[in-house]
């Protein structure tokens, strides 16, 4: 038997900057508030506190620097996607609304700021191959990126504005990542989105945290995400979830703004959050949010390399160099993949992933993107074809593999999302290969390079190479720029 780890040099590069903290002690001590008795405030008010006091003066250089490349890497996404059909069907819908003065990513068409966000996470999200965070509950971050374009656009906040609600709505939504697991209960990640957009577009408004706990409160009563949309065959609604929930945390803001109320308390409540949905208490405590010193949780945020689920990336690693060493895969028996227990249930514990039928199951596959990285040696938007999905061999290969936990990669989760694939021949031979990291992981972050080599494999012919450089550019220089109406006019392409 042949096994060897990867040499992980082969897919890192080193990238980042050192973390220079600037005046993070003038931040109040937020999050601790009490009632008269000293029982903490509710968790709602908390959030909006943590919210309400963040300013610009707070964001350290590193974390500067990594949401440059997160954006740079968000637009490329979005601009990658923009024919993709649900995109289209969705800004159809944008268009025949009733004008609004927020953008849709590759035109200059404008729109509502919820129908904008919506349209614009729907372009980001598509591929499945915009950045991740795994807590005990995995998500996507940069979709809520385009809740704050839009908001940033229709209320003419500056550029400053505009990065510390980014800075916000990456904290809020991962933080809630960190404290429960929806996604065993039946719930879905978007959830905890709603909350975060609410947020982030409170903060761009300018509540006040009064307001902003209503916010969070009207976000989350009426925006429970059930996780059928990433269970069975998977529609068109995967990309839309999170999207969704940009629109609709917009929306709770802008009714607290003008005096609405909502359900408190939202999350402690009799029949609240933590009772019907989290299971129990949260413990989340805002006085450890990024700030202060302390490291944001952007940071901590992965890039992925291609298209596909993101636990499933270490073990298409794996596979595209195994590949390499079977020339004829007429020649495989058998393909044992390891694994931690969570992409094991999300990601091959149901029938449909070993036989999809659409993009979304394909994509979201652990077994198909194996056997899909060994017979091609990569994996690209056209690896979820209906042609390549029909292929007899990668149905062949299918009932060869066997996809199994191991309790060390469970126990390393999330830290390391490690996959070990293993490959016998009928030969006799076997051939392993695990992978504990990859470039673009938290560990292993994207350098500017890295990430500007992504963006044009993304966007492909979208975007011309004067006006891309431009819109890069930018992002690089973005605490100069103008306004957010600039970024989104260098975005703007024929659609």
């Amino acid at each position: 038997m042949v096994r060897r780890s990867i040499d992980r040099r082969r897919f890192l590069v080193a990238g980042g900057t050192a973390a220079t903290v600037l005046g993070l002690a003038v931040l109040p001590q937020i999050g601790m508030a009490q009632d008269s008795v000293g029982t903490p405030a509710p968790l709602a008010r908390r959030l909006a506190e943590y919210a309400q006091a963040l300013t610009y003066a707070d964001i350290d250089s590193a974390t500067l620097e990594r949401l440059r490349i997160h954006l740079v890497d968000t637009f490329g996404c979005a601009l990658g996607a923009l024919d993709a059909p649900p995109v289209a069907m969705v800004r159809k819908v944008a268009e025949s609304g009733h004008g609004g003065r927020a953008t849709l990513i590759g035109s200059n068409q404008q729109t509502s700021a919820e129908l904008a966000a919506f349209v614009n996470a729907a372009a980001i999200r598509f591929l499945d191959l915009n950045d991740g965070y795994a807590g005990k509950e995995p998500g996507h971050p940069s979709d809520l990126i385009a809740a704050c374009l839009a908001v940033a656009q229709t209320e003419g906040c500056s550029i400053r504005d505009f990065i510390v609600s980014v800075v916000l709505v990456y904290e809020i939504e991962c933080r809630l990542f960190d404290a429960v697991a929806l996604t065993p209960r039946g719930w879905d990640h978007p959830t905890y989105s709603v909350v975060a957009a609410a947020l982030g577009a409170g903060k761009l408004m300018q509540l006040s945290v009064d307001q902003l706990t209503e916010a969070v409160n009207i976000a989350l009563v009426n925006n429970m995400a059930m996780n059928q949309t990433r269970v069975g065959v998977i529609s068109l609604w995967k990309a839309l979830a999170n999207p969704d929930a940009a629109r609709k945390g917009i929306f709770a803001a802008t009714l607290a703004r003008a005096g609405i109320t909502g359900p408190a308390p939202i999350f402690e409540g009799r029949a609240g959050f933590e009772k019907l949905v989290a299971g129990g208490p949260m413990n989340i405590d805002t006085t450890v949010f990024g700030g202060r010193g302390r490291r944001f949780r952007i940071n901590e945020c992965g890039i992925k390399p291609f298209p596909a689920q993101g636990l499933t990336i270490s073990a298409a690693i794996a596979a595209i160099v195994i590949s390499t060493r079977v020339p004829n895969k007429d020649t495989i028996a058998s393909i044992s993949i390891a694994t931690n227990e969570m992409s094991l249930r999300t990601a091959a514990g149901e029938p449909e992933k070993w036989a999809p039928t659409t993009r979304g199951t394909a994509d979201h596959s652990l077994p198909y993107v194996v056997v899909r990285a060994l017979l091609d040696g990569e994996i690209t938007d056209s690896s979820y074809s209906d042609t390549k999905l029909a292929e007899p061999q990668v149905k062949a290969l299918l009932g060869k593999t066997k996809v199994a936990e191991d309790p060390v990669l469970t126990a390393a989760f999330p830290k390391n999302i490690s996959s070990r694939v293993t490959v016998m021949l009928r030969s006799g031979e076997t051939i392993a290969e695990q992978v504990d990291d990859v470039l673009g992981s938290p560990t292993h972050p994207l350098s500017r390079l890295d990430v500007e080599a992504k963006f044009w494999r993304t966007v492909g012919p979208g975007i011309s190479r004067g006006q891309g450089g431009r819109l890069i550019q930018l992002i690089w220089t973005l605490e100069t720029a103008p306004s957010v109406d600039a970024l989104m006019a260098a975005a703007a392409v024929a659609v």
